[in-house]
């Protein structure tokens, strides 16, 4: 899946890493969008979600590092991107607003979902709602997992907490997280390192999310929706600045 605003021509094939010097024509448009409105006296956050709206690319590289913003084709990572668009404007936006939004999720203006929906473009926020669901929510339920499980081991008189995330996988997805990661990537066809990438666990993430729909029941998935978004609620509230 590509990011549906824009023509086919204008964005990246399958596999195809985009950098400075193959930027694609959407994408520059959308760098001096934002620079334009910016300049301009529009509200830098505004004029970043529009940016986001005319995005091509689904990938690329840019000084030295890998950014890949639509994760099996299909759950964007929005707040990625506007990281990279924040660094071609970093000297003229607030820092302080910056650092809110990319690093507590804080904007500096509350849209609702329908403004939010029509600044970044019908496609990209049902990519973002799997990426919500798929990704973040998925991520809350672990933590909800496992803090369940530390708990009860605490209930015991237990202190260690060594092979919490793996009870915490095993009440999930019936297995530990380490055969699960190899499920993953030998369907992948990706090496089995010590070692992973975010890039890669944000996918892994995902594939988790998938696996649970398969393996579970409606009402079980249900459920473990619930607990998750209470996760996070919680979540938000911790990383809410303003809230300490």
């Amino acid at each position: 899946m590509a990011f549906q605003e824009e023509a086919p021509e204008q964005m990246a094939s399958k596999g195809e890493h985009n950098t400075s010097a193959t930027r694609t024509v959407a994408d520059a448009k959308a760098i001096e969008h934002l620079k334009e409105a910016i300049a301009n006296g529009n509200h830098w956050y505004l004029a970043l979600l529009e940016a986001i709206k005319l995005w091509s690319s689904t990938e690329e590289d840019y000084n030295e590092r890998h950014f890949r913003y639509l994760i099996e084709g299909e759950a964007f990572d929005w707040l990625l991107l506007a990281e990279r668009l924040c660094e071609e404007v970093a000297d003229i936006i607030p820092e302080k607003e910056r650092i809110l939004l990319l690093f507590f999720d804080q904007p500096p203006l509350e849209l609702s979902r329908d403004e939010f929906e029509k600044y970044i473009g019908a496609a990209k926020y049902k990519a973002y709602l799997n990426y919500l669901y798929g990704i973040l929510v998925e991520e809350a339920l672990i933590l909800a997992v496992v803090s369940e499980v530390r708990k009860e081991g605490r209930a015991l008189g237990l202190t260690k907490y060594e092979d919490d995330l793996d009870k915490a996988y095993q009440r999930i997805y019936g297995t530990d997280q380490q055969d699960l990661l190899n499920k993953f990537r030998t369907e992948k066809k990706y090496l089995k390192r010590k070692s992973i990438s975010l890039s890669e666990l944000k996918e892994f993430t995902y594939w988790l999310f998938k696996y649970r729909l398969k393996i579970c029941d409606k009402s079980r998935v249900a459920s473990d929706t619930n607990k998750a978004l209470v996760q996070m609620q919680r979540n938000l509230a911790l990383k809410n600045p303003c809230s300490t």
